[in-house]
């Protein structure tokens, strides 16, 4: 098993949920955060003069899948998260070596 970890665009995230929904994606934990990257922020003009943020909002995406559907996943999340500019985001790919439920005694291994 692999859990993708992918960092987006908040305003994407309606998009790549529906779309990973379409390629039967059974979960996904989504949480706001913020941060930076290459962007390295914005500077923003006010009356009073420029300001520099420095970190900025963005969507977290966590979803656990069988090793056969990373490339899948990756393709559907890159189709619907990118706009093409600095800070569309970045996906990570991790191991997931096992996963138990709380509510049964279900227990499976990668």
């Amino acid at each position: 098993m692999k859990m993708i970890v992918a960092v987006i665009r908040p305003e994407k995230v309606d998009d790549v949920v529906d779309a990973l929904e379409a390629v039967n994606v059974p979960g996904v934990t989504i949480t706001d955060v913020r941060g930076r990257g290459e962007q390295g922020g914005i500077c923003l003009q006010y009356r009073a003069g420029k300001m520099q943020i420095h970190t900025l909002p963005k969507t977290k995406l966590e979803i656990v899948i069988p090793d056969k559907d990373v490339d899948t996943i990756i393709k559907t999340i890159r189709e619907h998260a990118r706009t093409g500019k600095k800070g569309d985001g970045r996906i990570f790919v991790l191991p997931v070596d096992a996963a138990a439920w709380v509510r049964t005694d279900d227990f499976i291994t990668g």
